[in-house]
């Protein structure tokens, strides 16, 4: 067992969104195809994309992703700290798998023993039970105002006795300032875990930087194990929204030739890799839409997730959306709800308990007629079923504090016969009478591709899906590929202690 607790090896960023994700996605498969037996682990995620373990535990979806590229089942353990922001200074504390408290920021960080004590039982469950674990650390790594409070980047690190490799993104400029400030900063004890770094989303030719990672390893006296460039003709699901705020609001509408879908972009959009999919596919052009705006030359609109069912669709009134939803659904537009979005489409929210904020009920949008009310009991469940009177098969997952009723104006949009691998016969989501508005709490249920096609088909009838579509697993197998072609595979398997297969 000692032998195990040494094979560890930790990814940790000079800031948020450098890629630590991506890059600890891609070495769980590198890793996985040499025949190692690997897991994903990150003790503590900030972010409202989560999903759902076959056990029925809530976790980040970025470890989700990860378990699958190692090819293992994902587990409370692989993420035990979960934070899910639902206001600016707040957040829903979900540990090991299931929801805790509620926090604001303040209270959380006053005396973090106790997640950091659980974050240290799931280390040390994946540690007797894989033979290396990939460690994913949280925004910088070099936060030096927090650093005493941080459990999550070196205090694992040394806890899990973990080889450590640092993650710079070249895209966002001073890649010398932020890998030399970093390893400036950071204690001398913790500077000597740094034993690589990576740098991230290099464009151009790699040529023209040859002398660039010369001058970082003189500086530094750390190898510079890869420059990886951006990869295009596959995508992976990334850890939270902050790549999405270069996308939203782009002028102009759709383009001819393509499906145009509009997503609203809430203030607390939640499990933003519902869309994925849709954006994936080359006949469809999603564009993010966070101010008011007229809807005309779009199919189809989604109301995605929300962490704060309430705040938000107060937000989207306040702003001025309500009029052009409105005039988009009287024009015969389609609209689809997920899950928050969901609930905005109907009648009425109400939080008798305080669930999301303060007690009360809000009235929405009334497109559908149903009603929700948010209770203290969150459902956790991956589920399967078939759109009624069509059989397009859905796949998802369900995460969601609210119980929808309907009313005589809407019928059941799905047929749900298996709940975590538990046969039932269930109904979900609600569909208008003349077919146009749509909700359902089945997150991911556009990665079925029969699913989609049937949406996009109910939007603009013309369209023909992909022959081949690219899946999860083989998206992994290219991100292995495309890392394995710009990395120093030697240098990395000699960090656990591996000869290069």
């Amino acid at each position: 067992m000692a032998e195990k607790k040494l094979r560890t090896l930790a990814i940790f960023g000079t800031a948020s969104d450098v890629g630590k994700s991506i890059v600890a996605t891609a070495l769980c498969r590198i890793f996985s195809n040499a025949g190692i037996d690997v897991a994903p682990y990150k003790a503590q995620n900030m972010s409202n994309n989560s999903g759902v373990t076959p056990g029925g535990f809530e976790i980040g979806r970025a470890q989700i992703a990860q378990a699958e590229a190692a090819r293992v089942v994902p587990t409370a353990d692989m993420n035990p700290v979960l934070l899910k922001p639902n206001s600016d200074t707040g957040a829903q504390v979900v540990l090991q798998g299931k929801v805790c408290t509620t926090e604001t920021a303040q209270g959380y960080f006053r005396d973090t023993t106790l997640w950091a004590a659980a974050a240290r039982e799931s280390l040390l469950r994946l540690q007797q039970t894989h033979e290396l674990l990939v460690i994913e650390g949280a925004g910088s790594c070099a936060e030096m105002n927090l650093y005493e409070r941080d459990f999550v980047n070196f205090r694992t690190a040394r806890a899990a006795e973990a080889q450590v490799i640092l993650v710079a993104d070249i895209d966002r400029g001073g890649v010398f300032a932020q890998i030399v400030g970093t390893l400036a900063v950071i204690p001398p004890e913790d500077r000597a875990l740094v034993k690589g770094v990576i740098i991230n989303r290099f464009r151009g030719d790699l040529e023209l930087f040859r002398d660039g990672v010369t001058m970082l390893e003189s500086m530094t006296g750390v190898p510079v194990l890869g420059v990886i460039p951006y990869f295009r003709g596959f995508s992976i699901d990334a850890e939270d929204a902050v790549p999405l705020s270069a996308k939203v609001d782009p002028p102009g509408e759709p383009e001819a030739g393509k499906i145009g879908v509009a997503a609203i972009y809430f203030p607390h959009i939640s499990n933003f890799t519902d869309l994925s999919a849709l954006e994936a596919d080359r006949a469809v052009l999603l564009h993010y839409l966070h101010y008011p705006r007229s809807l005309k030359g779009y199919k189809a609109l989604v109301l995605p997730g929300s962490k704060n069912v309430r705040g938000d669709f107060e937000w989207l009134t306040a702003l001025g959306w309500e009029p052009y939803i409105r005039e988009f659904r009287e024009a015969g537009g389609f609209i689809i709800g997920i899950c928050g979005g969901y609930q905005m489409l109907g009648r009425s929210i109400a939080d008798p308990y305080g669930v999301e904020g303060e007690a009360g009920t809000t009235k929405a949008l009334g497109l559908l007629d149903v009603e929700t009310v948010l209770e203290q009991d969150k459902c956790l469940a991956n589920a399967w079923g078939t759109v009624i009177g069509e059989g397009a098969e859905a796949c998802g997952y369900e995460i969601h504090m609210g119980r929808t009723t309907l009313g005589a104006g809407a019928t059941p949009f799905l047929r749900v016969s298996s709940r975590n691998n538990r046969t039932v016969d269930d109904l979900d989501g609600a569909v208008s009478v003349d077919g146009r508005v749509i909700g359902t709490y089945f997150h991911g249920i556009f990665d079925e591709p029969a699913l989609k096609a049937w949406f996009l088909k109910l939007a603009e009838p013309s369209y023909r899906p992909l022959q081949h579509e690219k899946g999860h697993q083989e998206s992994y197998d290219l991100l292995a590929e495309h890392f394995s072609q710009h990395l120093d595979l030697e240098k990395v398997f000699d960090l656990i202690g591996e000869p290069r297969p």
